[in-house]
């Protein structure tokens, strides 16, 4: 039996109203044919009655697959056929104009744009006789790239009947495949953002820091922002997130600016995707989704690529009904990238399978850095590892203080994978500096699940150098941020230092000096205020990784932390105990080994409660020990 549910606006409707609209369903329209005389006839009899716009859907076989009452922006639109944006949709509009004029309105213009109608009809009733405009799409742009529009009309109904649209559709759709094969694989995206504002007055962060964030987010994924849309709500809409009002704003600023993605600062639900994607014929990311894809393009390393798909794969499976629009596009974008992205329009079952199998094999590669972790701790090698918020500089950082050459950039998650590099400090000591992922603000906790193999050094280093970029105005948020997914970790407790680093943006790098409240920096002008306030209370220093700045500073406090509980001792051991020679490898780190005619000078670097068992072999060595 057919489903004859009626959309919009139905309120104080009446029964016999709301039979006529349903009725509506029971009738056919020849293939080829825009309307009848019949279905016309009942849609502005309606209308006169209610005082309402009355619309039909029609699919290319000529049958009603939805009947509304309302404009478009009132009603949820049928989930038309977007299996690529190369052709129309399969689905043309009738609707109704109750003042009798029927010219096309730009909300009608920009439906018929947005949803790539087959084509777009407005009738009504004008001194007695049905009258329509039509309006569909010719293949070509204008000379501002927006797709061009043909209008008909205002005619007589039954000369709009006339028009065969078989053979019309067809040859718009070729045009649009000509003009998609040439276009370039790599066509930029141009965004839209949009976000709620239901802060408190005074916030430290406010709707317009996220957005700016946001921003650079698309940015860095290869999106170019066109504009933002902010609404003051107390709290987001069920079915759209914003009010149907800024939607409609919204979109007629996408027509205008040619806009191809809409990017909402919060995690949408997937009922609230799919109404905007039907809303906006645009593809429709939230934050959650927009980090995903930069994650892909960063992964690099097999355990990388298999945390982003599984991540992709959790955030999609409850989107599965709800994303017809974007799984099913050709040519990927943002939001489609990565290694599941091919997996993400199988069915249910598949996805849960293969998220079994993933989490089986992160298991598997977890094994094996611990094992590698467990060498790490025999050996007695220190390991201090760099967290902060993106962006801050721990990867300029990195290769600044080991000479790596860490892939670093000014954009956001520039680093995904994990990297390790050996760092010797000034008393000889080596250990061994991490770079990690950074954090954000919006950071939801499946993502930070998803990525708790990443996050595996941070849990196991015995320092952590905390990287600030001192020269944005929202660092103490920043720091607040990176703190709040520390403590998800369980590490917040651990021994830290904050390294502000990018004072080279605040001041003059060439006055760095060291000790002073600057930590390195002598004379920092109106940065130094700053500086200090943000290591009130905190243990740390400021730097310039790029210009190599204050690091001397900050060598020096990783080199005191590591001293700190330790004592360098001198020992001579008899070569009648060389056991203790082994045992001593064992229980610190040896420095130098020299051999005389009685056994074996050895220097070696030990924990206190160690040193008090070696103590005796002192009396043998001229030189007393040297606390460091």
């Amino acid at each position: 039996m057919k489903n004859k549910k009626i959309q919009g606006e139905m309120q104080n409707l009446k029964p016999h109203i709301m039979r006529r609209l349903e009725s509506l369903y029971d009738l056919s329209v020849p293939v080829g044919q825009l309307s009848t005389r019949e279905l016309n006839e009942q849609l502005c009899a309606v209308t006169e009655e209610i005082g309402c716009e009355v619309a039909v859907y029609i699919d290319r076989k000529g049958r009603v697959i939805e009947v509304s009452v309302g404009n478009t922006w009132t009603v949820d639109l049928p989930a038309v056929d977007a299996r690529s944006e190369v052709r129309l949709s399969g689905v043309r509009c009738i609707h109704t104009h109750p003042s009798g004029d029927t010219e096309l309105s730009d909300p009608d213009i920009s439906s018929l744009r947005r949803l790539r109608f087959d084509a777009m009809a407005a009738i009504g009733r004008l001194a007695g006789e049905i009258v329509g405009c039509m309006g569909f799409f010719t293949g070509e742009k204008d000379d501002d790239g927006t797709p061009r529009v043909q209008l008909f009309g205002p005619v007589r109904a039954d000369l709009l009947n006339r028009v065969r649209l078989t053979p019309l559709i067809q040859s718009i759709n070729k045009r649009l495949a000509k003009e998609r094969t040439q276009a370039t694989a790599d066509e930029e995206e141009r965004a839209v953002l949009a976000g709620l504002d239901a802060a408190a007055v005074g916030a430290a962060w406010t709707t317009e820091d996220s957005l700016a964030e946001l921003s650079e987010l698309a940015r860095t994924a290869g999106a170019v922002v066109v504009g933002s849309f902010i609404q003051k709500k107390a709290r987001p809409d069920p079915a759209l997130f914003l009010g149907r009002g800024k939607i409609e704003e919204m979109a007629m600023f996408m027509q205008n600016e040619r806009a191809t993605l809409v990017i909402f600062d919060d995690e949408l639900t997937p009922s609230q995707q799919r109404n905007l994607e039907m809303a906006l014929g645009v593809k429709i990311l939230d934050r959650t989704a927009l980090i995903l894809d930069i994650f892909a393009q960063r992964a690099r390393t097999a355990a990388g690529k298999l945390q982003v798909e599984l991540a992709q794969m959790k955030y999609s499976l409850p989107r599965i009904l709800g994303q017809g629009l974007v799984l099913s596009r050709l040519g990927g974008g943002i939001g489609t990238r990565g290694p599941g992205e091919t997996k993400l329009e199988v069915d249910r079952r598949r996805i849960r399978r293969r998220i079994h199998d993933i989490e089986g094999e992160i298991v598997r590669l977890a094994k094996e850095r611990s094992l590698h972790r467990g060498r790490r701790r025999a050996a007695r090698i220190p390991v201090a590892a760099l967290v902060g918020y993106t962006n801050a500089g721990k990867s300029t950082l990195l290769n600044a203080l080991t000479g790596a050459d860490v892939f670093a950039e000014d954009k956001l998650f520039a680093t995904l994978d994990p990297t390790t590099r050996a760092l010797r400090l000034a008393d000889g000591r080596e250990i061994l500096l991490t770079d990690t992922v950074g954090f954000i603000q919006k950071l939801p906790h499946t993502l930070v699940q998803a990525f708790h193999a990443t996050l595996e050094e941070v849990v196991e280093a015995d320092l952590l150098l905390h990287v600030v970029d001192v020269s944005n105005e929202a660092s103490d948020f920043q720091i607040e941020a990176v703190t709040e997914v520390l403590k998800e970790l369980g590490v917040a407790e651990k021994p830290m230092l904050y390294v502000l680093n990018k004072m080279d943006r605040l001041t003059d790098a060439g006055d760095a000096g060291a000790g002073d409240a600057a930590g390195g920096f002598s004379d920092a002008g109106d940065a130094l205020p700053a500086v200090r306030r943000l290591l009130r209370g905190r243990e740390g220093c400021a730097i310039a990784a790029k210009t190599g700045a204050g690091l001397a500073v900050l060598l020096e406090k990783i080199t005191d932390f590591f001293r700190v509980g330790e004592v360098e001792m001198k020992l001579h051991i008899p070569f009648t105990e060389t056991a203790v020679v082994t045992k001593l490898h064992e229980a610190g780190t040896v420095l130098e080994t020299g051999y005389d005619e009685h056994g074996t000078q050895i220097t070696v670097r030990l924990s206190e409660e160690a040193a008090a068992r070696f103590r005796r072999y002192q009396r043998h060595c001229s030189l007393d020990k040297a606390p460091v």
